[in-house]
């Protein structure tokens, strides 16, 4: 009898306990910067990591190169490459998962080199999950974490206070979700990256009806992508974007011209619509480079796309020397996908420029950048000693053949509208970017401080009951 009496004493005390605890919101990285995005939500005796990206500028002067790679993580955190997870030391043993949003290597990039510090799974959706497993394959890392699928618009309960729910949205790779966590002390949203594209190339568009719903049923924070938040409009669809490279690839004169396009290589709905159009020129098409290999095998492991049918994939530099070889002895029958895009001295299309391969540009060629240059000091730099060396070589250059992924002011409106969060917490950003989203808040009746939290990399915001 006393001992059943202490049990249920002890049950409601501990009850009672977690029901004074407060939210923590970590803000790891990419509150500073754009990329190394990483947040970590905590409530009671439970934490969960949301993102764990490298930075791309000095992974890649680090490296000269955006693959990643089995490399010394003392000199990453060094440079500035990867997050500085210190901030979670005294939390470590409460972190009960590690939830990527999408694949993109500033938001899981640095899971092979920091997951293993915590004892917890990796939680995400099917694309995300086979290009993590791509990663440590292709760099034979060992990562102790298990990883988890979970399919978009799905939740995956992982205890009685906590459950994760996945909410399908757009953006540039496939199987992008915003996060809500719902927790004992409210639903977080977890939004970096997004765009509302109501006319997708590939999948689904977004889940507004759940949006909705949360919104009704009250979120307590929105963790938002701040990117775009400075441009006042809605960020077009990745049809624009089809159109557009239609034009480029069907509407220009290419007889008896090489066709080379370099784009993002996780983009698998812009690879789509180039190979749709490759097709339609009857050219070969050749995608050639290691992380195109990576991210069209992630793809078709879940059956997601078949591009093997259609395309030739070239992973590794000494096979890629051997087929632009071949290649070079009809060029015009090809469309030549190739790495690079951002000018990455070790990248496909640098390497073709620099004449490490046996392949010679000829002038009226067709170099097209489906893609914009992310803006940075080194992209800047890259891209333009790339284009220059191209030039020399008297091709036509066909720039910005591209659309955002990233939400604009317009949607983003639209996204506070949904889901009615009661603090606002702009990331992924600069501070100018911040700020914009910030000052939309402000529009919309929020209260700088109250209920508008602009954090910087490190710093820990404790949301009171």
């Amino acid at each position: 009898m006393y001992a059943d009496f202490f049990i249920d004493f002890s049950n409601n005390l501990i009850k009672n306990i977690r029901k004074k605890s407060n939210m923590k919101i970590y803000a790891v990285g990419g509150y500073n910067e754009i990329g190394k995005n990483m947040s970590c939500v905590e409530v009671g005796d439970e934490a969960i990591i949301l993102d764990m990206g490298i930075h791309l500028e000095p992974y890649i002067k680090y490296t000269d190169d955006e693959d990643i790679q089995n490399i010394n993580v003392k000199e990453l955190l060094k440079v500035g490459a990867v997050p500085n997870i210190t901030v979670l030391d005294p939390i470590k043993k409460k972190i009960k998962a590690i939830v990527p949003s999408h694949a993109h290597l500033d938001h899981i990039g640095a899971i092979p080199y920091l997951s293993n510090q915590y004892d917890c799974p990796i939680i995400c959706t099917p694309f995300t999950a086979e290009v993590i497993k791509a990663i440590i394959k292709d760099e034979k890392i060992n990562l102790k974490n298990k990883i988890l699928s979970v399919n978009p618009n799905s939740k995956y309960v992982l205890s009685k206070t906590l459950t994760i729910e996945f909410i399908n949205v757009t953006h540039s790779t496939p199987h992008t979700a915003m996060i809500a966590l719902h927790t004992q002390d409210g639903i977080v949203v977890y939004a970096n990256d997004f765009k509302f594209d109501n006319q997708p190339v590939l999948g689904k568009k977004p889940n507004y009806e759940r949006l909705k719903a949360l919104g009704d049923q009250g979120v307590k924070a929105l963790i938002c992508d701040s990117t775009r938040a400075n441009r006042p409009a809605k960020t077009p669809s990745e049809t624009v974007a089809k159109e557009m490279l239609r034009d480029v690839m069907l509407g220009v004169e290419s007889e008896g011209r090489a066709i080379i396009v370099t784009t993002f290589s996780s983009h698998i709905a812009r690879l789509k619509s180039i190979i749709e159009f490759g097709k339609k020129l009857n050219r070969k098409i050749v995608f050639l480079g290691r992380s195109l290999a990576k991210y069209t095998e992630a793809a078709e492991n879940i059956k997601m796309v078949d591009f093997s049918k259609d395309v030739e994939i070239v992973r590794y530099g000494g096979k890629i020397k051997k087929k632009l070889r071949e290649i070079s002895k009809s060029p015009e029958k090809y469309i030549m996908v190739v790495t690079g895009h951002q000018g990455e001295p070790k990248a496909t299309l640098s390497k073709m420029a620099r004449k490490e391969f046996q392949f010679k540009f000829k002038p009226e060629d067709h170099v097209i950048f489906s893609c914009t240059i992310i803006p940075t000091e080194t992209n800047i730099s890259n891209r333009h000693n790339l284009e220059e060396e191209l030039l020399h070589f008297g091709v036509r250059i066909f720039r910005g053949i591209h659309v955002s992924g990233h939400a604009a002011k317009e949607d983003l409106r639209d996204l506070l509208i949904m889901l009615k969060p009661h603090h606002l917490i702009p990331a992924h950003g600069q501070e100018e970017m911040k700020l914009s989203l910030a000052n939309l808040g402000i529009e919309k009746g929020y209260k700088m401080d109250k209920n508008i939290h602009i954090l910087k990399d490190g710093q820990m915001l404790e949301i009171k009951r």
